[in-house]
């Protein structure tokens, strides 16, 4: 995740520590102290859903699935993200709240020392279960909605999953638990982005996460549906000026973008535009400190049956399976070619991405995007905007590379 909030505007967030190693620049209590050295772990508690969207990279259906772990087996493997010290588990689906337990394994994982946070469509949030979730340390609940209302509710499958959500996301503030709103840009959607931010504002949420489609599930059935680089670059630049618009106005709303770090080099670009030079190093430094993309590193995914992914969208890859071995051995098992190569991909980068001045800082973006697009692991991804000039750093003067291209 990148926060345009924390970088542009120096709004603090939880998150600081976690993703800057920034935790004692920041007045709010911190997530951890320092960067992460164990990943967020993204758990699709079950197949089951109550909707079916058209970008589902779980592929989730309006069923039972076989191999979902029991609540005695769920226990365990919160147990080995306990002993491995990873610092954050995310309920996902599915739809986690389809699962009779949630509220109890929710509760597990925060007496671990687990952080637990939920993503969810929101439509199954009645106030009594949303207070149920707090007491027993949900710290954050990440609703989805995909647009205005014919716009989501398309998307998701069913006439009303609009009205439904936004009870969910009002029943969750009315009982206190920190909510934040999850947007997943398509072309279909793309007109109603301001819309949705202003829907966020008028309900008085602090966090909005925005997120680009990536090639997995049912999200690589719709490629086509993806925005063009051109376009994607527009929508970022209208969210970065959405959140300086309301952070002028004195709303503190949280706005990250996920899923391109692409979106790192354009907001350092960015910065240098709008405020200039200083503020377009100091953007570069955090976003070196993030360290780029996280996918096999900050990131994993567990699903249904217990399969350790690279992300969450990349269901199609297994590392192994939580039941056959801990997790922690699984995640630090170098011995699989495909961790060890992306874990060290700057020097497998091809393309663009070889030379770019901003690959410190970028990675490559999604590996997903191009191993699907090309059938090259460390191709380009299709989704990056940048113009050559910003890859070749041509009258910047940022970082090491930027710097060197600049003389």
């Amino acid at each position: 995740m990148i926060s345009i909030s924390k970088l542009l505007c120096d709004l603090d967030a939880e998150g600081d520590g976690l993703r800057y190693d920034a935790a004692d620049e920041s007045k709010k209590p911190q997530i951890t102290d320092e960067k992460q050295h164990r990943p967020v772990v993204v758990w699709n508690t079950t197949r089951r859903c109550n909707l079916y969207c058209s970008h589902c990279y779980a592929g989730a259906e309006n069923q039972a699935a076989t191999g979902e772990f029991s609540t005695a087996e769920a226990k365990t493997f919160i147990d080995q993200l306990a002993d491995f010290g990873a610092p954050v588990l995310l309920f996902s689906g599915g739809e986690p709240l389809v699962r009779e337990d949630l509220i109890e394994l929710v509760s597990y994982a925060a007496d671990r020392g687990v952080r637990p946070v939920l993503s969810s469509n929101g439509t199954l949030l009645t106030r009594e279960k949303a207070m149920a979730l707090k007491d027993a340390g949900l710290q954050y609940a990440g609703i989805s909605v995909d647009g205005l209302p014919e716009r989501n509710d398309r998307f998701r499958g069913e006439e009303g999953a609009f009205d439904a959500a936004v009870r969910g996301i009002e029943n969750c503030l009315e009982v206190g638990l920190k909510t934040g709103l999850r947007y997943t840009i398509t072309e279909a959607n793309a007109p109603d982005l301001e819309g949705v931010v202003d829907l966020l504002a008028e309900k008085g949420l602090d966090r909005f996460c925005f997120y680009h489609l990536d090639y997995g599930g049912r999200g690589a059935e719709i490629v086509d549906a993806d925005l063009s680089p051109a376009e994607k670059r527009e929508a970022v630049k209208q969210v970065a000026d959405l959140t300086l618009e309301y952070h002028d106005r004195g709303e503190e709303i949280e706005t990250l973008l996920v899923g391109n770090y692409a979106d790192a080099a354009y907001l350092v670009e960015y910065a240098r535009e709008e405020f200039g030079e200083a503020k377009a190093q100091a953007v570069y430094d955090y976003l070196e400190r993030n360290g780029g993309d996280p996918t096999g590193e900050r990131i994993a995914d567990v699903d249904y049956q217990g399969n350790v992914h690279l992300t969450q969208f990349w269901q199609g890859y297994s590392l192994g399976n939580v039941r056959d071995r801990p997790f922690g051995e699984i995640w630090t098992d170098e011995s699989n070619p495909l961790l060890a190569a992306l874990r060290n991909r700057e020097e497998r980068l091809n393309g663009k991405c070889a030379d770019c001045q901003y690959k410190s800082i970028c990675r490559g973006a999604s590996r997903l995007r191009a191993l699907a697009t090309t059938g090259d692991l460390f191709a380009p991804d299709p989704q990056c905007y940048l113009t050559d000039e910003e890859v070749a750093g041509t009258g910047s003067a940022v970082g090491g590379a930027a710097g060197a291209g600049a003389d």
